[in-house]
């Protein structure tokens, strides 16, 4: 297996994108035949790479290599490992947990949960592409754009976070439907000043991709907030910000996510300037005027 792995290390996506300027022309080829049907392409076999990349066996081997593995067994193993992370639920990560002691005092659990989280959010704002975070802002502080949030089974708790926040600095924003008919209307009027948020996390949720590729497909802008072993939404992305998800519990952690989010509602707060301003006092003033504040 690969030296240096961390507790929640990025994709071998990211590692190949990443390496791309330093592949020959030939190694290259084998990485796009990877990243056009990832991860599927990567359990193939040597020679039907090479075919498919039109370049010798050799050649993929030198790629594998140069990603900093043994050999294309190494390379598979750690994909498959990988997926194994990718797919698991908190079941799965409860039942192959043994690092826990049941005889753990309040203290120590608050001392392992601060290294952790500390870690964790350091370590996602450290990760954060800064043109992604950038593109983010961008989107979200366009006044002609329409905004439309969506969540999972827990990050739809996070979805609404945003879209709250979001609704106080600006017109036209508001959450997918739950209803069937209310939701097909939102998705069959969407058009080019549309952007769709997605969050969506591992046990990915297949409707959250066709809605993403629909939105795509409509001229829309999608941002996913994901995790690090990336929803299959990115395929359709225009801004992909992921978050590690290391907890304490079997359960992903939204803490990192949280800081996030936070970081493009400044953002967003900073772009607007003064229309941000005069849209909280508008909401303030309607608030009080119905007794809500």
């Amino acid at each position: 297996m690969r030296k240096d792995i961390t507790m929640a290390p990025g994709t071998l996506a990211d590692d190949i994108r990443l390496k791309l300027g330093i592949l020959s022309p030939a190694e290259r080829k084998v990485a796009r035949v990877l990243l056009a049907a990832y991860p599927s392409s990567g359990f193939e076999t040597i020679a039907t790479l090479a075919e498919r990349a039109a370049v010798s066996a050799p050649t993929v081997l030198r790629f594998v290599n140069r990603l900093g593995y043994n050999g294309f067994p190494d390379f598979q193993a750690a994909l498959r490992a990988e997926l194994d992370d990718r797919n698991a639920s908190p079941l799965s990560l409860y039942e192959a947990n043994d690092e826990v002691d049941p005889t753990d005092s309040a203290a120590g659990l608050m001392a392992r949960s601060s290294k952790m989280f500390t870690a964790a959010v350091a370590q996602t704002l450290a990760e954060t592409p800064p043109h992604d975070l950038e593109n983010a802002i961008t989107l979200l502080s366009d006044r002609k754009k329409r905004i439309t949030l969506v969540g999972g089974r827990f990050t739809n708790l996070l979805a609404q976070y945003l879209g709250l926040h979001l609704m106080q600095l600006r017109d036209d924003v508001r959450f997918l439907p739950d209803r069937d008919v209310e939701r097909t209307a939102v998705l069959a009027a969407l058009t080019r000043r549309d952007v769709l948020v997605v969050f969506d996390y591992r046990r990915y949720e297949h409707d959250k991709l066709a809605i993403a590729q629909l939105t795509q497909e409509h001229g829309g802008k999608v941002i996913v907030f994901t995790d690090t072993w990336l929803s299959p939404t990115t395929s359709h992305a225009a801004v992909v910000l992921p978050s590690q998800v290391t907890a304490p519990s079997p359960y992903d952690s939204l803490v990192p996510t949280l800081a996030i989010i936070e970081t493009v509602v400044a953002g967003i707060i900073t772009t607007l300037g003064g229309e941000a301003h005069q849209h909280m006092k508008h909401g303030e003033d309607t608030a009080r005027r119905i007794g809500l504040v």
